[in-house]
């Protein structure tokens, strides 16, 4: 296979989706915990990455063997399999090597750091594998922008934290006497909730606008989506107002001094999320307005991620 067409088949694109909270995760930490381990940090990257590009793989793949409908906006081109005619085999094959690589690399995470890793490194990777695999994927239920958002929103940023401060007693599990115990600093695990908020609505909003795009496609082909159960104009208006719960987080997070104040400045990313959501409403489609739902994640999450940076080198410098 051809690397075109292995980028196209694991649209590389995409991976934004799941580095930014990666990245998010890993400026807090740096932040409000003052540590940062890089062995850990390149070693979930890889496996992190991995898991994408296979779940990726394993919905084109999916789509291509399922699909009813196929015709239409870009169906020739948005989908390797179809424009680079490749081999089933070819992608069996390479979606294989994927979860190969990143189950190894999550085993060799789960060494250097303990069990709640592997814990959560297992139900993130059942998430995975379901959401596109099985009798009845997740992606083609009315739960796809639930279990997309969180387990990418909530998970990634959570792993990203965790990873680096597994030894300081955020969440510990005891065996004593055939008693499993298990003990959690709340206070913590609520503002690590908090930040993972703008992730986990930014990617369950790319979700729903891509099932409110496809409704009538979706509908041929036996997808049956939140916007198909609840109507288009619900589905715009959870669209619409889950952005207002992003900005909310980060403003009760700078409120608590959990966050650098830098980062009031990133709530002017309401202003270029507004303007998208506005223009998404107006018209739906794939090829004309999709990328707004793309932009916004990008928009609020990278603005976030740049404001954190900027915080840590203040703080450093003062």
């Amino acid at each position: 296979m051809k690397i075109r067409s292995f980028l196209k088949l694991v649209e590389i694109q995409t991976k934004v989706a799941s580095v930014v909270p990666f990245i998010v995760g890993t400026l807090y930490t740096i932040y409000h915990y003052k540590t940062f381990k890089v062995v850990n940090f390149l070693i979930m990257l890889v496996s992190l990455l991995c898991i994408d590009m296979a779940t990726t793989a394993i919905n084109n793949y999916q789509d291509y063997r399922k699909a009813i409908k196929k015709y239409g906006y870009g169906y020739e081109s948005h989908n390797a399999i179809v424009r680079d005619k490749l081999s089933e085999r070819s992608v069996r094959i390479t979606i294989f090597a994927l979860l190969t690589i990143a189950t190894a690399f999550g085993l060799l995470l789960f060494l250097n750091t303990n069990v709640i890793v592997l814990l959560i490194g297992m139900l993130s990777f059942l998430v995975g594998i379901t959401y596109s695999y099985g009798p009845v994927p997740i992606s083609r239920t009315p739960f796809g922008e639930v279990f997309s958002g969180f387990t990418m929103g909530f998970f990634i940023t959570f792993l990203a934290i965790y990873i680096h401060i597994f030894d300081n007693e955020l969440i510990t599990l005891a065996l004593k006497e055939s008693m499993l115990g298990i003990q959690m600093n709340l206070q913590e695990l609520v503002y690590i909730a908090l930040l993972t908020v703008p992730a986990i609505i930014g990617i369950a909003d790319i979700m729903l606008a891509n099932n409110i795009c496809d409704i009538e496609d979706d509908i041929v082909n036996n997808r049956y989506t939140l916007p198909i159960y609840i109507g288009k104009d619900k589905s715009l208006k959870i669209f619409e107002v889950s952005y207002y719960f992003a900005f909310l987080a980060i403003i009760i997070l700078i409120l608590l001094k959990i966050i650098p104040y830098t980062c009031i400045l990133s709530l002017l990313a309401f202003l270029i999320v507004r303007k998208n959501v506005e223009a998404f409403k107006k018209v739906q489609t794939k090829k004309d307005t999709f990328v707004f739902s793309v932009k916004n994640f990008i928009i609020i999450n990278g603005s976030l991620a740049v404001t954190l940076l900027v915080g840590i080198a203040v703080r450093s410098i003062v």
